[in-house]
């Protein structure tokens, strides 16, 4: 995977978790006085859809030259944006649970970024 490659990856994860971040707000604009059709929920329905659309897209671009397995590793870093990302415009709260996960994640990426050198 080359650097551009590896960058256009992250994009994709990004892209992913805005999208989630979209969902979220949709689902607590339903949860007021607003219904399905009202155009809040709508417009932030449909701009998730986008991206989400968009991500998908890129990302079928990208397993063209990609081995899936290389370009997929990079997806769980949407495991920890997404909810760290929820804390900040949500304020939701997250857990020590949480918090041993996203080490363990990030540590299980430096070993394979370690023994497998996925970026060249």
């Amino acid at each position: 995977m080359t650097i551009g490659q590896f960058l256009l990856c992250l994009g994709c994860v990004c892209a992913i978790s805005a999208g989630q971040l979209l969902f979220k707000k949709a689902g607590i604009l339903l949860s007021t006085d607003h219904g399905w059709l009202d155009s809040p929920v709508l417009l932030t329905v449909g701009l998730a859809a986008v991206i989400y659309g968009s991500a998908t897209l890129l990302w079928i671009y990208l397993l063209k030259d990609v081995t899936l397995s290389r370009a997929y590793m990079i997806f769980a870093l949407s495991f920890v944006l997404v909810p760290i990302a929820s804390v900040y415009f949500y304020g939701e709260k997250l857990g020590w649970g949480y918090v041993v996960g996203t080490a363990l994640i990030l540590l299980g990426l430096l070993v394979i970024f370690q023994s497998e050198s996925p970026v060249q």
